[in-house]
């Protein structure tokens, strides 16, 4: 309101008229897009009356005398005009006044020029009246426009609201398609129907779906169809283009109706939907109007319309198939990810593209490590997608390095660092080879975990064994229970071998899981109860990373239908939530610690003596798993208490740990061998194993030494010896 009543003043101060009247306002309106539309819906012409406006201005409107200056006024008759379309606005409930509403209050003053000059085109204030409010229009108007015929000259609704994909396949801004063969012949197929001959492409987000729709139309323009769809157009509709600008009820259909009527007049028009779901509820409002998708319904069923629509499993579930008669004129075609071996095909048949793109040049050991570790650190999205966006991505990053640092070749070593930066985990982690990691691990885990050298040696061959291929490839890298005292490091040897392999460390405490109802938690809750749409915790935390090392703490706690929950996932790998959808644990290290059997173990002699052969159960822990449990795991890990030579380098290690701490402080602690050896007979408790010695290394050496660091000797850094004094640990700073 404000712009338009500026422009009035403004052609009245131009004209250098005393006053600005309604003429003025009403030529200030031609330029409102919501008048000016308005206006020609109902059977104006806006040239027409510019012209007239222009020549009453000039011939009825004294100027003002020369060397006079003085802002124009507004006439009352302005005055009331603005006033009722403030009132008009108000009552509308409306929070801004804009043209059409202007232009209706003007209508009130019938004795004005303005109001001559409309009724002279044919425009009544009912016809405006009806425009503004509902955007109807009485087609008994001699003159009448549609609101998109009021924008210009007619435009053509394809050009307006598709992309017609085998024009931009002459162009050659298709990418190529490779593979995917079997899913184009089985559209064309469908195309090739008599009737409900409309192909549905089903698939996860980024397996190739819209490359499909593409890839057709790449074959449409190469001539390589059959000649039922020779010179065929392939048109992407713009659901976007056809909602933008909807104001009144009717505008979404008309623009909608007015594609299917060009579609039809196209003898070999084909028409390609992405993401079809949102199709179903588009352009309807409340009162029981038509949404897009009982629009295509008639022309889908006939046959007249040849529609190609693409949507995820999710969202066909969710919106297609509860609309059964919408789902019935599809015919489904299945798109699965493709396999490693076909994604490294896909990108080498892309790789030009990119390599011009980004100025570089992609060996083929960074295609295969792309998919390889995308794969591996980007689970939650599916090839060719991820495997694409991380070449992509690698391209990208060397095009910012300087020029100077420029080598014109993207490897392996930058795609490990795209893909560490991407799944935001440190670029050591990520190697497309882990035989680095692999030979490492036994030496790193001994180096580590003291006095538990069987255990270590069963657990790495396993793992060994599976990475080299020759375990069955539907389990899971390794089925281990550990069972042992508390303390002697059980949980600890499983957040070792996570941190060499560079894999996530998973845990569970089974405490959590006593009774029947809480095991639903970990799968999801079945349907009828709270957070069934929201799946399980164990489920989705190995969706989201596959290759995992999974601990199930104190596993004795848990409820007992936890183990039958198990027992598929060391047989088969695979556990599937209450929504469907199944969890691969074929590269997870499945570890179960227990207590269970720690009291016969501390009555026989430290470590594996004959009477308790390694990998065999106890009398105890026989009686708390059942036959069929244990027989599917692939070792029963026992750990032995820790001796006096463990002890000592458990001290070590703490202490060690401790002198890195003070040494970022400029303090240098100095350890008798009086104190290690009071450390080591006071820090082990066979009930407790090893877990005493942190506490009492915290009770008798570092809070003393924070007090000295805080408010002693040692701010300024310096030295400390810890001696034992009178059989306690004394520290002297």
């Amino acid at each position: 309101m404000r712009e338009t009543l500026e422009r009035a003043f403004h052609a009245a101060r131009m004209r250098r008229h005393e006053y600005a009247g309604l003429e003025h306002l009403l030529l200030a309106l031609l330029d409102d897009p919501v008048a000016g539309k308005a206006i020609v819906a109902c059977g104006g012409d806006i040239d027409t009356l510019r012209a007239e406006l222009v020549i009453f201005l000039t011939d009825h409107y004294e100027p003002l005398p020369e060397g006079v200056e003085a802002e124009p006024s507004p006439t009352l008759a302005l005055a009331r005009v603005v006033q009722r379309a403030g009132l008009h606005a108000i009552s509308a409930e409306r929070d801004r006044i804009d043209g059409g509403t202007v232009l209706v209050s003007l209508f009130d003053e019938e004795q004005s020029h303005a109001v001559y000059l409309l009724r002279k085109q044919g425009i009544e204030k009912i016809d405006l009246l009806e425009y503004v409010s509902h955007g109807i229009v009485r087609p008994s108007l001699p003159g009448a426009r549609t609101e998109d015929e009021a924008e210009g000259p007619a435009r053509d609704p394809l050009a307006a609201y598709t992309v017609d994909l085998v024009a931009r396949a002459e162009q050659g801004k298709i990418d190529p398609l490779v593979g995917r063969d079997l899913e184009i012949e089985r559209a064309i197929q469908i195309l090739c129907r008599r009737r409900k001959n409309n192909p549905l492409l089903v698939g996860e987000p980024g397996v190739g779906k819209t490359a499909i729709a593409e890839g057709l139309a790449l074959r449409i323009c190469e001539g390589k169809v059959p000649e039922v769809l020779q010179g065929a157009r392939l048109y992407a509709l713009d659901l976007g283009a056809l909602l933008a600008g909807t104001r009144y009820r009717g505008d979404f259909e008309q623009r909608l109706k007015a594609v299917l009527a060009a579609l039809s007049q196209q003898e070999r028009a084909i028409l390609f939907i992405d993401e079809i779901h949102t199709v179903i509820g588009a352009g309807a409002v409340s009162g029981g109007s038509l949404d897009a998708s009982n629009l295509l319904k008639p022309a889908l069923a006939s046959g007249e319309l040849r529609c190609i629509g693409s949507t995820t499993f999710q969202e066909y579930r969710n919106a297609i198939e509860r609309d059964r008669a919408f789902a019935r004129r599809f015919q489904i075609v299945d798109v699965p990810e493709p396999s490693p071996d076909e994604t490294v095909e896909i990108l080498r048949g892309l790789r030009p593209r990119y390599e011009a793109h980004h100025e570089v040049q992609y060996t083929d050991e960074a295609l295969e490590a792309a998919v390889q570790l995308s794969l591996r650190y980007l689970p939650d999205r599916h090839l060719p997608d991820k495997a694409i966006d991380v070449l992509d991505e690698a391209g990208a990053a060397h095009k910012l390095l300087p020029p100077e640092k420029r080598t014109g070749e993207v490897g392996p070593k930058e795609i490990e660092e795209v893909v560490a930066r991407m799944a935001r985990v440190p670029p050591r982690s990520v190697s497309a080879d882990d035989r680095e990691a692999l030979a490492r691990l036994e030496p790193e885990l001994k180096a580590t975990i003291f006095g538990q050298d069987e255990a270590i040696e069963t657990v790495v061959s396993a793992i060994q064994l599976a990475r080299a291929g020759l375990r069955a490839p539907d389990k899971p890298i390794g089925s281990f229970l550990f069972a042992g005292p508390t303390g002697v490091g059980k949980t600890e040897l499983s957040r070792q071998i996570a941190r060499v392999l560079g894999v996530e460390f998973i845990r569970f405490d089974m405490s959590e899981y006593m009774e029947k109802h809480s095991v639903s938690r970990l799968i999801g809750a079945p349907p009828g109860y709270v957070g069934y749409d929201q799946g399980g915790l164990l489920t989705d935390a190995i969706r989201k990373t596959p290759y995992a090392v999974l601990v199930l703490d104190e596993i004795e706690k848990a409820h007992p239908d936890l183990f039958d929950v198990l027992l598929q996932v060391m047989d088969h790998a695979t556990l599937t939530d209450n929504l469907g959808r199944k969890a691969d644990f074929r590269n997870v290290i499945l570890i179960l610690t227990t207590n269970v059997g720690a009291r016969d173990l501390s009555g026989r002699r430290v470590g594996f003596g004959g009477e308790l052969p390694h990998g065999t159960a106890t009398g105890a822990l026989e009686k708390a798993f059942s036959p069929e449990f244990r027989n599917r795991l692939d070792a029963i890990v026992q750990f032995r208490p820790l001796g006096r030579p463990e002890i000592e380098r458990i001290v070590e290690k703490n202490l060690a740990e401790l002198k890195g701490m003070l040494a970022e402080k400029k303090v240098e602690l100095e350890i008798t061998e009086a104190a290690r050896a009071w450390l080591a007979d006071h820090g082990y408790d066979p009930a407790y194993g090893a877990r005493p010695m942190a506490r009492l290394v915290e009770r008798t050496i570092k809070r003393p030494l924070s007090k000295a660091i805080l408010f002693g000797s040692l701010v300024e850094g310096g030295k400390a010896v810890v001696d034992v004094e009178g059989g306690e640990i004394a520290v002297r700073t």
